[in-house]
């Protein structure tokens, strides 16, 4: 089991999505469960990011959606860092 840190900029940007997704609410707290219970589970499609992105991960919410994570196995921690659309957390 992971421990999952939120950073202050993804608490912020995380209440602004569920503020204009709020049908999104229930989806997103379930993908959080799976991602500290078992990040690599298939259908969280948990993937590393290249190029500006290298060394940070990302995992689909929706196919619209994405959340963007570091992800330290030595540690067994999860820093969440973004949640958006694709173009948004991919900037």
């Amino acid at each position: 089991m992971f421990t999952l840190v939120w950073t202050s900029g993804f608490t912020r940007t995380a209440r602004k999505f569920l503020r204009q997704h709020p049908d999104l609410r229930e989806k997103f707290t379930a993908i959080l469960t799976d991602l500290e219970h078992d990040p690599f589970q298939p259908h969280l499609r948990y993937h590393h990011l290249t190029g500006k992105l290298k060394g940070v991960q990302a995992i689909s919410i929706t196919s619209d959606y994405r959340l963007t994570l570091t992800l330290l196995i030595t540690e067994g921690e999860i820093n969440l860092l973004d949640v958006g659309s694709h173009d948004d957390v991919y900037r």
